[in-house]
């Protein structure tokens, strides 16, 4: 049973939350991206919160800016300190401050909090696991010196843009469907985007596109072009890129945005590496292929009970 509730932060940002298994058990926190939002998770919510799971107390917020969480209109305002500041607020509500969280799960967008989150803050969590969401050390070299990672990445200039919430709201959402479909225009089907999971992203996506296209205004992690430097002028110093947690990722080989080339080199950031390739899934992996994932998953926690 998902359950669904505003969570207030002492920060003054309040989170829209799905959840389950009981309070006060040991603690996954599941992390969505764009232009999903915390509903994609609720298969895995349901499984890991199963004593013979784990018995896990399971939580997805969504992000700020997405759904019923609060969305600050300024650009600035998604940073990611500010994204960082949320989810530490909610561990340590959910974790009652007294333990880290056993397993920090992302995707996509969710991911890029998650790899700023294990690099500051790794006492808040035992491990970490991600999803088809680039790691910002490999990322940043495939923007700057890979052609084809600029352009399979130049969407984000569309998104970008003063009018792209309007452009992306227009004839039912077209351009969002396209975006979840468009890694299939060689004939292949989504046949996991049904209506009934359609209408759950109408209703995330009739809160408002604003926050969400903001991610991408306040990242410099985009292509350059030449009236906008973007990743070009961007350099991160190995500190902030290297990650001491246990780490899984999980990567959809077919993935037409995130290349293969961006786990690449990966073993440099994270030297308590797990990595599962996985053919012929896309971007979209947790609605294709949700067992798989939570196999991956449920291996990499173990068979940890309940205490």
């Amino acid at each position: 049973m998902i359950e669904t509730y505003l969570q207030p932060l002492p920060h003054g940002i309040t989170l829209s939350c799905r959840s389950a298994g009981l309070p006060g058990r040991p603690v996954l926190v599941f992390l969505h991206g764009f232009p999903e939002g915390a509903f994609v998770w609720d298969e895995l919510l349901e499984h890991f919160s199963k004593d013979a799971n784990g018995g896990y107390r399971c939580v997805a917020p969504n992000l700020r800016g997405f759904e019923r969480s609060s969305s600050p209109a300024e650009i600035e305002a998604y940073r990611p300190k500010h994204l960082v500041k949320d989810l530490a607020a909610l561990v340590a509500i959910e974790t009652r401050g007294t333990q880290p969280l056993e397993c920090l799960i992302a995707h996509d967008w969710g991911g890029a909090v998650a790899w700023n989150f294990a690099n500051q803050l790794p006492e808040l969590t035992k491990k970490l696991a991600i999803i088809n969401s680039p790691h910002p050390g490999t990322f940043l070299r495939e923007l700057k010196t890979n052609p084809a990672q600029q352009q399979a990445s130049a969407y984000m200039n569309f998104l970008i843009r003063e009018d792209a919430e309007k452009l992306l709201t227009d004839n039912d959402f077209e351009r969002l469907w396209a975006f979840l479909t468009h890694e299939f225009a060689s004939g292949r089907t989504t046949p996991w985007l049904t209506e009934s999971v359609k209408n759950q992203y109408r209703s995330v996506w009739s809160h408002g596109l604003h926050g969400g296209c903001n991610y991408y205004r306040s990242s410099p992690l985009r292509p350059p072009r030449p009236e906008d430097p973007a990743a070009a002028a961007v350099e991160l110093p190995h500190s902030m890129l290297t990650i001491s947690l246990p780490t899984l990722v999980v990567w959809g080989m077919d993935d037409t945005a995130l290349p293969p080339e961006l786990i690449q080199g990966l073993d440099d950031f994270v030297p308590a590496l797990t990595l599962h390739k996985v053919p012929g899934a896309t971007h979209w992996i947790i609605h294709e292929q949700p067992a798989l994932v939570t196999r991956y998953l449920q291996e990499f926690l173990g068979h940890t009970a309940a205490q």
